[in-house]
């Protein structure tokens, strides 16, 4: 039965019951996390072998001889450029190896924009009175948190089944020159796990902003984090803006965090010729090159994109089940009572939820309080604003099962109690 559907006696005695059992939770003291989309260890443990291929300083040579132990290659090394472009289909032009986190490429990107401008800017971003950014909501907090720090305005873009809302999209970039960008995951969004459909991509890369140095900020995070053997596909950004003529208009990222391991694995940075020059002067005044070891090391290990792809279907060995517990209980816990609503991921990291309208703080409260840590309510929205206040991210990847299956317990009932609680006023 669902719980608008129950009369005030009802109502009341299934709130009881649930503060019974929430109350039973609490009193046992657990301490669990998934407040973040972390890999597990045993996902971390699959690339161990990847520190053994190296024997001798002979084995840290590239393959057209340069010594990675060295000065040298700003840009990567050819080796890596390679297999990165095989994977994002870009050419080896077309491409920036960085260091560890392609969020810090994202923020340099945007740094380097206030203070310089990017390819045809009249003049830097920052010399602006105001800039905007648009936001296909529900979003990823950390993309939010740089247009934050650096006081871009943000404003919410409706994120549909298969991508944004690109009428909104499209009226807004012609109308208004300060909006400068746009953060996208195209493929198993944070959180939603939607992917971009070919008309969307189609009309991204055909966009007419009235801003000459508009630019798409393309975060590719989860190309290769598929959980089902029909992945979902999308067009290539960089290709569909070529047959435009707007090839300058994008900015693709990428990176081996959930792939190699969170803390030492590649960024790549993606885009078209001209923007990469542009970037590789600019970024030549901060370092001289990034760890050239650590993209041999890569390159040594997978070899080709074949290799990571074998890679990766072992992470979906160890993450799959997770994403079917979470899924399981959703529905066999609270299916029937029309109070949540969630989406099925064909890959990615996060698992969505939508409580009725202002119950998502309370949820995570409520979890809070029984020791469970779940992303802050917001975090997916501009400036931490969910203004249904409906929305929560589940990571489900860290913790291991039966840590989940606690969690979800208690993530269960504490949406049952603030269901209630809302509806009894």
């Amino acid at each position: 039965m669902k719980l608008t559907e129950m009369n005030k006696e009802q109502l009341a005695a299934f709130k009881a019951e649930c503060e019974k059992e929430y109350e039973g939770y609490k009193a046992k003291g657990m301490k669990l996390d998934m407040s973040r989309g972390k890999p597990s260890t045993a996902q971390l443990d699959l690339a161990m072998p990847m520190f053994d291929v190296f024997t001798n300083a002979a084995s840290m040579l590239t393959a057209d001889g340069i010594d990675c132990r060295n000065y040298g290659c700003l840009t990567g090394i050819h080796d890596a450029k390679v297999l990165f472009g095989d994977l994002l289909g870009v050419k080896e032009e077309e491409l920036i190896i960085g260091g560890n986190s392609s969020l810090a490429m994202m923020y340099d990107t945007v740094s380097r924009a206030m203070t310089h401008g990017v390819l045809g800017s009249e003049k830097p971003w920052g010399k602006y009175d105001k800039i905007k950014f648009l936001c296909p909501v529900p979003g990823y907090d950390r993309h939010f948190a740089i247009c934050e720090h650096f006081g871009i305005e943000m404003i919410n873009v409706p994120l549909n089944s298969d991508g944004p809302d690109m009428d909104m999209i499209e009226k807004l970039v012609a109308e208004d020159e300060t909006i400068k960008g746009i953060w996208c995951v195209p493929l198993y969004s944070n959180p939603d796990g939607i992917s971009y459909s070919d008309e969307v991509v189609k009309r991204f890369s055909n966009l007419s902003p009235k801003a000459d140095d508009f630019r798409i900020f393309w975060d590719n995070a989860y190309c290769v984090h598929h959980l089902s053997d029909r992945p979902d596909k999308i067009l290539n950004i960089l290709d569909e803006c070529k047959k435009t003529g707007k090839e300058d208009m994008v900015f693709i990222f990428a990176s081996t965090s959930k792939i190699s391991f969170s803390g030492a694995g590649i960024a790549i940075m993606a885009g078209s010729v001209n923007n990469m020059k542009q970037i590789t002067q600019l970024m030549g005044i901060q370092c001289i090159s990034y760890d050239k070891i650590n993209q041999l090391r890569h390159v040594k290990y997978f070899k080709n994109v074949d290799g990571i792809m074998e890679h990766m279907a072992k992470h979906r060995e160890i993450i799959e089940p997770k994403f079917n517990l979470v899924l399981n209980d959703l529905d066999s816990k609270l299916g029937e009572l029309g109070i949540l609503e969630w989406n099925k991921p064909n890959g990615g990291y996060f698992i969505s939820v939508n409580t009725l309208d202002g119950c998502a703080k309370r949820v995570v409260q409520l979890c809070k309080e029984a020791g469970v840590v779940l992303t802050s309510a917001g975090a997916t929205f501009p400036y931490g604003k969910d203004p249904d206040d409906k929305n929560i991210r589940i990571a489900p990847t860290y913790p291991p099962l039966e840590e989940l299956e606690a969690a979800m317990q208690i993530f269960c009932v504490s949406v049952k109690l603030a269901s209630a609680e809302k509806l009894a006023g």
